[in-house]
């Protein structure tokens, strides 16, 4: 029986194996993000044009002022609106977020929407402020009227 492929069938057998112990472990140990940031499936929306919404977020290692933004668009996904900002903690563990603002009378109805919500801390480098983004999500959601 010839050498050479019984080499390269041993060769290509230990890879496969090999190639499965390193991917296995390490598909498993990233279920969970350190840090993110989610949005719960409905928020509010008033006649006045004031929006609620809200969700959950989780960062570390923030060593200056950490904030969850909030802005959401319908309709025309090129036109976001702002919708409030709320003070982070950024301990590891899993907080909840709630923002409110105003968007135009009329700009935004109880219905389909898109949110995004973003956890960004403002960490200072000499005379300047650098924005550094933690966590990002972009999440459909629907505003109900109330």
């Amino acid at each position: 029986m010839p050498v050479r492929p019984v080499l390269g069938a041993t060769a290509g057998a230990a890879l496969l194996l090999l190639g499965t112990a390193v991917v296995a472990p390490s598909a498993s140990a990233s279920a969970v993000p350190a840090e993110y940031v989610t949005v719960d499936p409905e928020g509010r929306v008033t006649a006045d044009g004031t929006v609620a919404l809200s969700g959950t977020y989780r960062c570390t290692a923030g060593t200056g002022p950490v904030f969850v933004s909030s802005s959401v668009s319908q309709g025309t996904p090129t036109i976001n609106y702002g919708i409030g900002g709320t003070g982070a903690v950024c301990d590891g563990e899993e907080h909840r977020w709630q923002n409110s603002g105003t968007a135009p009378r009329n700009a935004l109805a109880a219905g389909p929407a898109r949110v995004e919500a973003t956890v960004l801390e403002l960490r200072g480098s000499g005379l300047l402020v650098i924005p550094v983004p933690h966590a990002v999500s972009h999440e459909d959601v629907t505003l109900v009227a109330g």
